[in-house]
């Protein structure tokens, strides 16, 4: 798949297949995220992979959905910023949060062109997930990811993206400005 194409075909599932998926693409999809910027180069997003039945379906109760229990594995990301705080004091949580979101994103475009899908949740108990994964408390929860192939059943789609139009988006050089201002006319001198 063409990136556009995977930008383009990115889609929240709600609604998944009995099959299982390859671990291994998981993994892969997990390992595009080590290729985005961090502040100092400092890599401070860590994964986790769950496939524990059991452990899967304490997380969706925590969650409080229950498509998240209809998969054979859910990926939790998270953010061990220590090591960003010490080195950029307060701006840290800023960078921490865009570096989480940078790394999210390549891990769900990566999934998507895998043929896999998910829905990215951030609705949960922060505390009950880290009890459930004995993740430490200065460690936070970014969101979870289940993972699997959307069903096929008649009836059952995902959610279609609504397109936002690029003019409700974008501006030049000042708040609100709609207009790019025309090339400057450059007058050569001989």
């Amino acid at each position: 798949m063409q990136l556009d194409e995977v930008i383009k075909s990115r889609k929240s599932v709600w609604k998944f297949s009995d099959k299982k998926p390859d671990w291994r693409d998981i993994i892969e999809a997990i390992d595009s995220a080590r290729f985005v910027s961090m502040a100092g180069n400092i890599y401070s997003l860590r994964f986790i992979i769950v496939d524990d039945k059991e452990k899967i379906q304490k997380i969706t109760e925590s969650c409080q959905q229950d498509f998240v229990g209809d998969v054979h594995y859910i990926v939790v990301a998270c953010t061990d910023g220590k090591k960003t705080q010490n080195a950029f004091g307060e701006r840290a949580e800023k960078y921490l949060r865009q570096q989480a979101g940078a790394a999210i994103q390549n891990f769900l475009l990566k999934i998507q062109e895998q043929g896999l899908e998910t829905c990215w949740v951030g609705h949960f108990v922060d505390n009950q997930i880290r009890r459930i994964l004995t993740i430490p408390d200065d460690v936070e929860v970014e969101a979870l990811f289940p993972i699997g192939y959307e069903s096929k059943a008649k009836g059952i789609q995902a959610r279609k993206k609504e397109k936002i139009d690029l003019d409700n988006i974008l501006y030049f050089n000042k708040w609100k400005n709609k207009k790019m201002r025309s090339p400057s006319i450059v007058k050569m001198h001989a």
